[in-house]
């Protein structure tokens, strides 16, 4: 291998790394956590100061990401609301991401063969190795929700900073005993980026020690390499971690009770983790975009048991193995160290596991075909393998590779739109309840839905609720499907349904409350409307919702000459619905009928202003210019 073509290794492998990833570019944003993150929220758009306060003061969706969401204020900036911007971004720090490895994976290969000297990174067959890892880790399916999905920009950000912080600390210790102070503060603040990004990332201090047993090989549970040298890591990885738990609690998200899932159960949670991540990397097919969370956990059941009789079996066996084998044991405990902090110690949401959570994880993993291959071309060299047996090996090696990345392009493609990976899901595991939730959802808010539609909506929430009846956005949903069909009635039983599962929740409340408000039942609608406002006010069509609510009940209680009670009611809607022509129409008629004539104008002019069109807003104006002592009645 030249040196021109080692040089030019890391851009074919990022070239590579994007090129299969391009289905994502015609991909659209999904109402699953885009719509949240990024359709309806307004407060990242743009670069001033507004937005980088709010970038580093809100926990949205129970993440302190503050880095994270300043790249998608520059992705604002530069694409507006077009998805294709925001995935570009995306692919092109993968990109970046699968280039770092590389060169990650070049130092890691040479001190693994050299007894810890980084100093034959430069080796054509470490080079060749490092390429394999790192087109192992970047074409893999498994990497395609982190790439593919919109909102997923933390983990390919957090990643780079990851991996460059990795980089950054291999730099520090590669010539002598003393650690180079200005990489070592480089990798620090590395670090302290990835956690801004996001915070699962907090267990490279542990990984750092991992790298010191294996393979650099310096000592590492002295005194001076686990606390001294690592003290820095130490003190931001507990900081992410306060940090996460904090946002938590903060953001509103409920935290899985150890009352619902008892330490047993918690048990058998990491273990499935532990095995699910390393055993999916091996053979990944039929990936889904939700691993579902049973209603219960029983460790005893064989889902369970059998990934804790598999880890201990592996893990056991490479404890065995170590002095042939080390490496083996270190990317199991690398991956172990990596998924722990996501493995449901602490659990918050509706999965048992997530292709996105492996982002990371798997990188000791890739490293092994690496060195494999950099074993069977130091063989072939040496002539303890035949030419034949290295082309053949090499060989399955790129076919391998291959299959990954046509594996990759296709399931770039289920992530698309918002319908596909549920349907899909739903294929992967009937069992899914939130799968069929989120479908039925989606079917029911399609702006153009026949009629065969709605009732494969409704027939699909139902499955949902029969999959879990504790689970209480399918009757949420169910309440939404039936509210718009009209069956009012059975809306507002599914609504209140899910208020006695989770009193907590915004979306049955405000539901219920629009609901009530469709059918003039003010006095029942504004307080539920008041409370989801109260709780959430950032929670979509809330803000508009509840103005039009407050409109419509003073419009009916001036009509009834309730008028302190009507004006009341439009002023605490005019901050929420500004532009609404009605509310400044009906409340310039409310003043006007009270004889409060100084702002009668303001608003008529403003109802006049907002509908420029309509002649009757432009007669009732004249009509008060010219006597403004004769209201008229308010229709």
């Amino acid at each position: 291998m030249s040196a021109l073509v080692r040089r030019l290794l890391p851009v074919l492998i990022g070239v590579l790394s994007f090129l299969v990833f391009l289905p994502a570019l015609t991909g659209q944003f999904l109402t699953w956590d885009d719509d949240v993150n990024l359709l309806t929220n307004e407060s990242y758009r743009g670069l001033g100061w507004a937005q980088i306060r709010w970038a580093f003061s809100n926990v949205r969706m129970g993440h302190y990401i503050p880095l994270t969401w300043l790249g998608f204020s520059a992705s604002y900036v530069t694409s507006g609301m077009d998805p294709w911007g925001y995935h570009l971004v995306n692919l092109v720090l993968h990109a970046a991401n699968a280039a770092l490895f590389y060169w990650v994976a070049r130092r890691l290969l040479a001190a693994a063969r050299d007894g810890g000297s980084q100093e034959g990174r430069a080796d054509a067959i470490i080079a060749a190795g490092a390429a394999v890892a790192a087109l192992v880790f970047s074409l893999h399916p498994l990497r395609v929700e982190s790439v593919a999905w919109a909102t997923e920009r933390r983990d390919v950000q957090s990643g780079l900073f990851f991996l460059a912080a990795v980089l950054a600390h291999l730099r520090s210790v590669e010539r002598s005993e003393r650690v180079d102070g200005r990489w070592r503060a480089g990798a620090l603040l590395l670090f302290a980026c990835g956690l801004l990004s996001k915070a699962s990332i907090m267990a490279l201090p542990a990984i750092l020690v991992l790298l010191d047993v294996y393979p650099l090989r310096r000592g590492a549970f002295t005194w001076r390499r686990l606390v001294i040298e690592k003290a820095g890591y130490w003190v931001l990885g507990a900081a992410g971690a306060v940090g996460a738990l904090v946002a938590l609690r903060l953001s509103g998200l409920r935290i899985t009770s150890y009352w619902v899932y008892g330490p047993e159960a918690r048990g058998a949670m990491v273990a499935y983790s532990l095995w699910f991540y390393p055993s999916t990397w091996l053979w990944p097919v039929r990936l889904s975009p939700l691993y579902e969370l049973p209603a219960r956990v029983d460790p005893l059941a064989w889902r369970f048991l059998g990934p804790i009789v598999g880890f201990i079996a592996v893990t056991l066996l490479l404890v065995l193995l170590r002095k042939r084998w080390p490496a083996g044991l270190a990317a199991w405990v690398y991956s172990a160290l990596m998924i722990l902090p996501i493995s449901g110690v602490v659990h918050a949401g509706f999965q048992l596991a997530h292709d996105r959570y492996s982002y990371l994880s798997g990188l000791g993993l890739a490293l092994l075909p690496g060195g494999a291959v950099c074993w069977i071309l130091a063989a072939a060299k040496t002539r303890r393998v035949s030419r034949p047996v290295a082309a053949g090996a090499l060989g399955v090696a790129l076919a391998v590779i291959a299959a990954l990345g046509v594996g990759a392009w296709q399931q770039t493609r289920i992530w698309h739109d918002s319908e596909t990976p549920w349907r899909w899901g739903l294929e992967v595991d009937p069992r899914c309840a939130v799968c069929a939730n989120n479908l039925a959802a989606l079917i029911n808010n399609l702006s153009s839905r026949n009629a065969a539609q709605s009732a494969e909506a409704e027939a699909v929430a139902r499955r949902a609720i029969a999959l879990n009846p504790a689970y209480d956005s399918s009757y949420n949903t169910l309440g939404a499907i039936l509210a718009d069909r009209h069956d009012d009635a059975g809306a507002e039983a599914a609504f209140r349904q899910a208020m006695r599962l989770a009193p907590d929740r915004v979306p049955p409340v405000a539901n219920l409350g629009v609901l009530y408000a469709r059918n003039g039942r003010y006095a029942e609608a504004l307080p539920l409307l008041r409370s989801a406002w109260a709780r959430d006010p950032g929670y979509p069509a809330l803000k508009r919702n509840f103005g039009l609510a407050l409109r419509d009940a003073g419009t009916a209680q001036a009509r009834a000459g309730q008028l302190d009670e009507a004006v009341a009611h439009f002023r605490e809607a005019e901050p929420l619905i500004p532009d609404d022509a009605d509310l400044h129409r009906n409340l310039g008629l409310a003043l006007w009928e009270q004889g409060r004539t100084e702002a009668v104008a303001t608003h008529l002019e403003r109802a006049a202003a907002l509908r420029p069109q309509d002649e009757g807003a432009r007669r009732l104006l004249a009509r008060f210019r010219a006597d403004p002592a004769r209201p008229p009645a308010l229709r």
